[in-house]
């Protein structure tokens, strides 16, 4: 939960939603996911300083086009032209319906186009969903309008996958195994919307088998196998974000907001939300995983022994966006393994990694 009795989230939000969700024609605008995440992690101070610097790389929202309706909602539905008209149709939407049942209806409908916009709005959705489960009095104006903004930038940038094959899982049945065992296109030229359409098969992940032998438990065992895609992700930038230190951070944080996203959504969504999660994290890392992993990096000793706290302060003070996003996730995940009893270290290695792949801002927030 944020300790946000200052109101720095809400106040961040309403400074951030007079900007558009891209800039320079398709760049995504991280500024609410990097806001949320350094309110959440006790960076609250520097959230308005962090936005001085950010604010004037975004661009203001573009004007809308044609207001979207019941009747022509599926004609819009990946259509960048309709940014500002699905922000206010949800944001109508979410005034005069509880925004749970708004997500609940949207969420199916607009997960087959998760990597529209390189993953960056469902990403934007986890972070959104998160503030408003907070709680008490969570679902502030701000924080609603967040969401809205969020569904509006999903639904503009909506891009299925190509229809691809299906390979043989790992024997192991690992979500880090199926991360190894994804193919890398031949040609990674280009940026991510011309490499997807390369894409043409993954392994087959999680088992179904396996996974789905009980309807009863369904909801349960995909949660419980998102929540172990999330840290094989994590892991995996260790040795082989050096590919491409800032997109690869999304086969991570794309999967985590899903599962972030999650207790807000009936239980019959969670499944078919880890085959999509899966969808995602493969796709990013086989448009831009390199060839051959780099060796284990060994953090300092006094890097090593660092706290969670003492990670992500580190995360603010480097001010990347992305840095800030993948430590926010490495944090889930160390916290997630020493509540189960493992090693938290390696998820907290991976932020410091973001770190030191990933350029500091020529101008420091």
């Amino acid at each position: 939960m944020t300790d946000d009795t200052s109101g720095t989230l809400d106040e961040a939000l309403e400074r951030l939603h007079t900007a558009g969700p891209e800039r320079h024609g398709w760049l995504s605008n991280h500024g609410p996911m990097a806001v949320e995440a350094l309110v959440r992690h006790g960076q609250a101070r520097s959230v308005h300083r962090w936005l001085d610097y950010y604010r004037a790389k975004l661009e203001d929202m573009p004007d809308g086009h044609t207001p979207i309706t019941e009747r022509n909602w599926r004609e819009a539905l990946g259509e960048p032209r309709h940014i500002a008209d699905w922000t206010a149709y949800f944001g109508h939407e979410l005034a005069e319906r509880p925004w749970r049942d708004v997500l609940a209806q949207w969420w199916p409908r607009l997960l087959p186009g998760i990597a529209g916009g390189a993953t960056h709005p469902v990403i934007r959705v986890g972070h959104a969903v998160r503030a408003l489960l907070d709680e008490p009095g969570a679902a502030t104006a701000p924080r609603t309008a967040e969401l809205a903004h969020a569904l509006g930038y999903w639904a503009a940038r909506h891009a299925p996958l190509p229809s691809l094959g299906r390979l043989p899982g790992p024997p192991s049945g690992s979500a880090a195994d199926a991360l190894a065992g994804v193919p890398l296109i031949a040609d990674q030229s280009g940026g991510i919307r011309e490499r997807l359409p390369r894409l043409t098969a993954f392994p087959t992940w999680p088992a179904r088998t396996t996974l789905y032998a009980d309807a009863a438990l369904d909801a349960d065992a995909a949660r419980d196998r998102l929540t172990e895609l999330v840290r094989a992700a994590t892991l995996r930038y260790l040795t082989h974000g050096h590919g491409e230190p800032v997109m690869l951070v999304h086969a991570a944080t794309a999967p985590n907001a899903v599962l972030r996203t999650l207790p807000a959504l009936p239980r019959e969504l969670w499944a078919p939300s880890l085959d999509a999660a899966w969808a995602a994290s493969a796709a990013v890392t086989a448009v831009y995983g390199p060839s051959d992993p780099g060796p284990r990096p060994h953090p300092a000793p006094e890097a090593a022994a660092a706290s969670p706290e003492e990670v992500f302060t580190r995360a603010a003070a480097h001010g990347d966006e992305h840095a800030i996003k993948l430590s926010d996730t490495a944090l889930d995940v160390a916290r997630q393994a020493a509540a189960t009893g493992q090693d938290p270290g390696p998820a907290l290695a991976a932020a410091l990694r973001s770190c030191a792949l990933i350029d500091a801002p020529s101008t420091t927030p």
